[in-house]
């Protein structure tokens, strides 16, 4: 397996944890009964943290299609390179610094790192057109 392929891997792991935090901390905020129930209307988070992980998991999923699409395609078309390899290394660094930076509230470094994960996908997309 590639290490593009290997970073994409280690993205989804990073997706299916950012799934877990805002349901547990949902879970929290809102009791086991209203886990367990039917969930036919989900109140507003209170906590601050409780939205923050869920914007955060909203946010990762945004772009998540286009990094998987990006690799997928330069792994099938051999355009694996060194644009990739940064490319992937970058989206996925920046996405794992992302989510604590997010939860803890930290404004303008958390956008800059944001950009740095959308540089990552800009590499990758790059490398299928030149």
């Amino acid at each position: 397996m590639t290490t593009e392929l290997t970073y994409l891997a280690l993205t989804l792991i990073l997706a299916l944890v950012q799934v877990f935090l805002p349901a547990g901390a949902r879970t929290v905020e809102f009791g086991l009964k209203w886990n367990a129930g039917p969930r036919d209307e989900t109140p507003t988070a209170t906590k601050p943290l409780t939205g923050r992980l869920e914007r955060a998991q909203a946010n990762l999923f945004e772009t998540l299609p286009l990094f998987i699409g990006a690799v997928l395609i330069a792994h099938v078309s051999g355009e694996d390179g060194v644009l990739t390899l940064w490319g992937t290394a970058l989206y996925f660094w920046a996405r794992v610094a992302y989510l604590p930076l997010y939860a803890l509230g930290v404004p303008y470094i958390r956008s800059l790192v944001w950009l740095v994960s959308l540089a990552g996908l800009i590499l990758i997309l790059t490398t299928l057109f030149i």
